[in-house]
């Protein structure tokens, strides 16, 4: 006679742990009685149906209708109950229970294959990317070069002189036990990307215009605005009778296609020791639309300026020029441009992050909201 699930009237331990054993035994004995696909289909959903499936019975008869001294109980008895049923019915197959006949080792090939998630870009990474798109629609090559430096690529040939205190603001890293090397030999960890500027004017001759996308190192230590790793992007343009207006519509360019048609730019006059004159790259907030509220509160991004400085820019210095003139970039006959920009800012801007630190802790909660 087929199972049918009773009504408990008596909830001890010992009238449950009876009552659960007849009901594995039924499961079992069914199990047994399989033969076909259309009576493995029957068993399953004769157990199994979320409507009247004799798993939701129990759970109606047994668990529903326990009184509330014996709920916790039988929750317990119910909940080990709908385990080793499943199991049972899932174990269950063409031939009997839990026989070692060959219908049990069948594979349906017809089934899809068992894939892999595919993650998604990381946040800074699609930034850094996205940079480097629109510099690449204007003509513009990817160049690379080691994270490893020596003092002359990453300062010498780039105008910092032995001694200049521009250096002290780089918070340079250097490889221990360079003490017996000359100085613009000893290695570090580099601090911009601009050692690739000289590395690539090396090695090819002008009109050149490349960007250069990578990481960099710095003494900085971590706080929510500050990582001594972070990522950088850096462009250089050369050739012959470039002028700072090249530049300005290069860069004004490039933060419409990155921020907006809306967005207008703004240059104040800056230092930096491998480009004059040198300026800072600011262009209007994109989260307040340059007023420095948002409704009634003041905008934070900006400062409530209205204003975000984006990059440090300016005309190469003819004295970078001179380190490889040899190669056709005699300062006399040649100019031109070069900026850079921090792609770690940008990615906190771009999806208002209050925390560069979370970008490197590596917490897929906090990165599959960017997927």
């Amino acid at each position: 006679m087929p199972y049918t699930v009773p009504k408990l009237t008596d909830y001890s331990a010992a009238a449950l742990e009876k009552a659960a054993g007849e009901c594995i035994a039924a499961c079992a004995g069914e199990a047994a009685e399989v033969h076909s696909d259309a009576e493995l289909k029957a068993f399953r959903d004769r157990w199994m149906a979320r409507k009247n499936g004799i798993l939701t019975q129990i759970n109606d008869l047994w668990l529903k209708g326990a009184p509330k001294e014996a709920k916790r109980e039988a929750g317990i008895r119910v909940n080990e109950l709908k385990a080793r049923i499943t199991e049972l019915v899932e174990s269950a197959h063409i031939g009997g229970g839990n026989s070692d006949s060959l219908a049990a080792d069948r594979v349906d090939i017809t089934l899809p294959g068992v894939k892999r998630p595919i993650g998604a870009e990381h946040p800074v990474i699609k930034t850094m990317h996205e940079i480097v798109g629109v510099f690449q629609k204007l003509g513009y090559s990817v160049a690379e070069g080691p994270v490893v430096e020596t003092d002359y690529y990453n300062f010498e040939a780039l105008n910092f002189p032995p001694n200049h205190p521009a250096r002290d603001t780089q918070d340079t890293l250097f490889i221990a036990g360079q003490q017996s090397k000359p100085q613009r030999e000893r290695l570090l960890l580099r601090t911009h990307t601009s050692p690739v500027q000289i590395r690539t004017m090396e090695k090819m001759r002008p009109p050149l215009r490349i960007v250069i996308p990578g990481t960099v190192h710095r003494n900085d230590p971590p706080d929510a605005s500050h990582s001594p790793m972070f990522h950088q992007i850096e462009g250089l343009a050369v050739d012959t009778n470039i002028t700072f207006g090249d530049l300005k519509g290069t860069l004004d360019h490039a933060m419409k296609a990155l921020f907006g048609s809306s967005v207008k730019t703004h240059f104040r006059p800056s230092f930096f020791p491998f480009t004059e004159p040198s300026a800072e790259l600011y262009v209007t907030c994109f989260i307040c639309g340059g007023s420095g509220k948002r409704g009634a509160d003041p905008c934070r991004p900006c400062k409530q300026t209205g204003w975000i400085e984006v990059l440090g820019c300016g005309m190469v210095d003819p004295n970078v020029f001179e380190f490889v003139k040899d190669n056709g970039y005699d300062p006399r006959k040649v100019s031109g441009f070069a900026f850079g920009m921090g792609v770690d800012r940008l990615a906190l801007l771009k999806y208002g992050v209050d925390d560069i630190q979370l970008f490197f802790q590596g917490d897929v909660r906090f990165l599959q909201q960017f997927g």
